[in-house]
C-alpha cells in the first residue's frame, strides 16, 4: 500500500506572551495556530479533506462544543470531531491513532490541535486583569473521561499533586544509582540546566532565562523548595498561554494537493503502553515497562537503532521522568545528544495535556529544515502511567502497524502488578520512595513516604519531625530501612515513626 504511509506535512505554534495587554481564550489560541498550520501548507484546499478534528483536552477554559466552533471558524466540515480527555500522553496518542487510520484508507487528512491560556486565567483570579470572555460551558460531548490517575488511598497520601508523586519517584531513581541526596540533587541540576539552555534559544517558550544550576537547585524566595528534592524551577509550569496544532495526511493526497516532498515528515514508528495504573501496586518506583516495550516497538518499526536518532523530546514535567524514560530506552546518564528540543516543560512551558504537541510541531519544523534528521518524541500521562512514542525522519516505516501484538505486550507489563495497599499499616515499613513536602514559605510541613509491608503488598504513610530531623533526611538514606508505621484512628493515616534515634535502623 504504497501510497497510503501517512505524513505529517504542517506543524504550528503560538505563544501570546504575558507582555501582550489583550488576552485570547484557548480556542482563540487554538483557531490562530490551526490557521497557521494550513497556510504554511501553500494550498488551502487541503481544507477540503480534513475529515477529521481532534482537540485535546482544554484545562484552563470551557466550551460546550471547542471542535465545533473551531470548525465554523476555519471553514472546515470534518465528519469526525472527538474531543479527548486529560493526559500528557494524548497528543502522541492522536498521531499514532490517525497514522494508524490513514494507513488503512479510513481517513483523509486529520487536524491535531490544543491550546491553553492557564496564564491568563491565573492572573484573572490575582486580580491582575478582567477576561472579556465567554461564559464557561460544559462540554457536551468527550472522549473518555477526566481520569487521576492514582486510587483514594493514594490521594489521601497527596499523590494526587504531581512535584509530590514524581518527587517519591526521584528518591527511588537516585537510590537505583547508588548516589547521596545532595549529590543527587547537583546532578539534577545539570540535567535540566540543558533543558533551560535549549528553551533560552526557543522563540515559542515561555521563560526564555538560561538558568545555571545554582539558579536551579537552590531555594530561595523566587524559587522555593516545593517537595524535596524539588524546586519550583524543576517543576512543569502550566501557568503558560500557548498553542499547537498539526495536519497528518498520506502520500497520494499530498501529491495530488502539489504538497513540495520537502514539507513531508514519515510517522517512521510508533507505540502506546502503560504501566500499572496504581502507584501501591507497582513493583518499582523508578521502572516504566512501558517506555521499554515502546521504545523497542518504535525502533523496531522505524528500522532504526537508537543510536540512530538524532534529537529526543522526553516528557519532563519533572527530572525524575526524564531519567526513568533515559533509563528504560537506553540513554546514556551523561547524553551528548539534546533529550529536548523545546526546552522541556519548567521552562518551555507545560500547557497541560498539549505540551507534546509543541514538541511534535517543533520536530515536524527541524525534520522539514535537515531533512536527514530523526527525532524520537515521548509523551507522558498521568504519574508514569502512560507513555506514546513517536519516531519522526524523511522515511516511512518499515513495517506497517499490523506487525505488531500490542495486547500480549501490554499483558505482559501488567503481569506483575501486586496486591491491594495495606490501608491501615502496623508493624515495620521497607521505605521504597519518600519525599517532604513544603509550605509556600519554604519551611517543611511533611514527609509522604511509600513503603514494602511484603512481598505483595506496599503501603503508604506520613512522617513527621522537627526542623533538626528533616535536615538531616537531606543526608541520610531512608530508602531500604525499615521503620515502624502504625495507623492513627483520629487522623485515619498511617504514620511512619522517624526519629533522630532510629535514623540508622537497617533491614
Amino acid at each position: 500500500m504504497k501510497d497510503s504511509w501517512p505524513i505529517l506535512v504542517s506543524g504550528a505554534q503560538i505563544i501570546h506572551h504575558k507582555s501582550l495587554k489583550t488576552r485570547l481564550d484557548p480556542l482563540k489560541l487554538i483557531i490562530k495556530s490551526c490557521e497557521k498550520a494550513i497556510e504554511s501548507i501553500d494550498n488551502e484546499k487541503i481544507k477540503n479533506f480534513i475529515d477529521t478534528v481532534y482537540m485535546i483536552n482544554i484545562n484552563s477554559w470551557s466550551y460546550r462544543d471547542a471542535p465545533g466552533e473551531l470548525s465554523k471558524r476555519l471553514r472546515i466540515n470534518p465528519s469526525d470531531k472527538v474531543y479527548l480527555s486529560d493526559g500528557g500522553n494524548t497528543p502522541q496518542m492522536l498521531v499514532n491513532r490517525a497514522a494508524k487510520a490513514i494507513y488503512r484508507g479510513e481517513k483523509e487528512a486529520v487536524l491535531i490541535c490544543g491550546g491553553e491560556a492557564a496564564y491568563s486565567v491565573y492572573q484573572s483570579k490575582k486580580g491582575s486583569w478582567k477576561l472579556d470572555w465567554n461564559i464557561e460551558e460544559e462540554p457536551e460531548y468527550m472522549e473518555g473521561e477526566i481520569w487521576h490517575g492514582i486510587n483514594e488511598f493514594e490521594n489521601k497520601y497527596k499523590m494526587i499533586i504531581p512535584p509530590y508523586a514524581y518527587a517519591v519517584f526521584e528518591s527511588a531513581v537516585r537510590k537505583s544509582k547508588g548516589v547521596k541526596p545532595e549529590e543527587h540533587r547537583e546532578y539534577l541540576g545539570k540535567l535540566f540546566k540543558r533543558f533551560a539552555k535549549v528553551a533560552s534559544k526557543n522563540p515559542y517558550a515561555w521563560t526564555r532565562k538560561n538558568y545555571s544550576i545554582g539558579e536551579i537547585i537552590s531555594p530561595n524566595a523566587q524559587n522555593r523548595m516545593v517537595s524535596y528534592p524539588y524546586t519550583k524551577r524543576m517543576c512543569a509550569n502550566m501557568f503558560v498561554d500557548q498553542s499547537a496544532s498539526i495536519i497528518i495526511t498520506h502520500e497520494r493526497l499530498a501529491e495530488e494537493l502539489k504538497i513540495d516532498k520537502k514539507h513531508w515528515v514519515y510517522l517512521m514508528g510508533s507505540a502506546d503502553y502503560h504501566n500499572v495504573f496504581e502507584i501501591t501496586r507497582r513493583p518499582s518506583l523508578h521502572r516504566s515497562p512501558a517506555a521499554r516495550e515502546g521504545a523497542v516497538q518504535a525502533l523496531t518499526q522505524a528500522g532504526l537503532k537508537l543510536a540512530d536518532i538524532d534529537k529526543f523530546d522526553l516528557y519532563s514535567c519533572f527530572p525524575s521522568i526524564v531519567e526513568i524514560i533515559s533509563e528504560e530506552i537506553g540513554l546514556k546518564e551523561i547524553e551528548h545528544r539534546e533529550l529536548t528540543i523545546t526546552g522541556g516543560l519548567p521552562y518551555f512551558g507545560g500547557p497541560w495535556s498539549n505540551y507534546s504537541l509543541h514538541g511534535i510541531a517543533t520536530a515536524i519544523d527541524l525534520i522539514q529544515k535537515n531533512r536527514s534528521t530523526k527525532i524520537m518524541v515521548v509523551a507522558n500521562g498521568g504519574y508514569n502511567n502512560k507513555q506514546s512514542f513517536g519516531i519522526y525522519g524523511n522515511n516511512p516505516p518499515s513495517e506497517p502497524w499490523d506487525e505488531f501484538d500490542e495486547k500480549k505486550a501490554q499483558s505482559e507489563i501488567l503481569q506483575n502488578q501486586l496486591d491491594k495497599p495495606i490501608k491501615r499499616a502496623n508493624g515495620l515499613m521497607e521505605i521504597l520512595g519518600y519525599t517532604i513536602i513544603f509550605n509556600r514559605d519554604g519551611t517543611p510541613d511533611k514527609g509522604i513516604v511509600i513503603g514494602k509491608i511484603d512481598k505483595n503488598h506496599h503501603s503508604m504513610a506520613f512522617f513527621e519531625g522537627n526542623k533538626s530531623i528533616f535536615n538531616q533526611i537531606k543526608n541520610i538514606e531512608l530508602i531500604g530501612n525499615l521503620y515502624p508505621v502504625y495507623y492513627d484512628s483520629e487522623r485515619k493515616c498511617n504514620i511512619l515513626k522517624i526519629s533522630n534515634e532510629n535514623f540508622e535502623r537497617k533491614i
